[in-house]
């Protein structure tokens, strides 16, 4: 229903219709995070969960972490674009992050988009590390190349 009354207000203002993406679980929700709001759900099932009832609405894409995007790609597909935070560089320190991947292992999996932030605003060359991120990245498109 909502992505039908974006498309409405859109199309009778005369704009384009903006990207929808459905967040599914904080990286930085632990498991007993869901206990307290009553989720007995491991991290993973509900964030599988949430991912379908998003793909059965139309949602554009989903905002992940880069530890649940192969199961978010087994139960959705290629389509709805996945957006992965929580990705750190090798030698990164993870700070609040739970579910962390390297970028290399996120593209592999199959995420789109990746969100790196302070790994890359907090290094003392800032872009060294972000070279060194373009390469990992590489290193994930070559990994899923090959598995296709």
């Amino acid at each position: 229903a909502a992505r039908e009354a974006v498309d409405a207000a859109c199309e009778t203002e005369g704009h384009r219709r903006p990207i929808l993406l459905g967040v599914t679980v904080l990286t930085s929700s632990s498991p007993e995070d869901l206990a307290s709001l009553g989720i007995t759900d491991s991290i993973e099932d509900q964030v599988v969960r949430l991912a379908r009832l998003a793909c059965d609405s139309g949602i554009d894409g989903l905002v992940a972490s880069p530890m649940e995007v192969e199961r978010i790609r087994a139960e959705c597909g290629t389509r709805p674009s996945l957006v992965t935070p929580g990705v750190r560089p090798l030698a990164a320190d993870w700070g609040d992050q739970k579910r962390v991947r390297t970028p290399t292992e996120a593209i592999a999996s199959g995420a789109d988009f990746l969100v790196v932030g302070r790994p890359i605003r907090d290094a003392k060359i800032p872009a060294e590390v972000a070279r060194e991120i373009t390469l990992e990245i590489n290193e994930g498109l070559r990994l899923r190349d090959k598995k296709e």
